[in-house]
């Protein structure tokens, strides 16, 4: 990371994991409306987080209203997130 870059709490940096984790897909945009029985199915609380990284051009929201990731979203997931779990297996191995 270098300094010019904006720091990444957990919870952006858990959501920027989901978006690659959710491929072609894309993420939802927020969960079910009041009132209604939760659904497991029906998209995830993380949109606050999924703004904040289409304002950080890590992410965009398509025209369908879900989020996918960038090629600038790619790489800081390939240096935050997969460094991370490359030196804890080194550690542990």
């Amino acid at each position: 990371m270098s300094w010019d870059e904006l720091y990444l709490e957990t919870c952006c940096r858990s959501a920027l994991h989901r978006l690659v984790l959710s491929g072609g897909t894309g993420r939802p945009v927020g969960p079910p409306p009041e009132g209604r029985m939760p659904d497991f199915r029906a998209p995830l609380k993380d949109r606050s987080c999924l703004v904040r990284l289409a304002e950080m051009g890590l992410a965009r929201q398509r025209k369908d209203g879900r989020f996918e990731i960038t090629p600038d979203g790619e790489r800081r997931h390939e240096r935050e997130i997969l460094s991370m779990r490359r030196a804890r297996r080194r550690r542990q191995g």
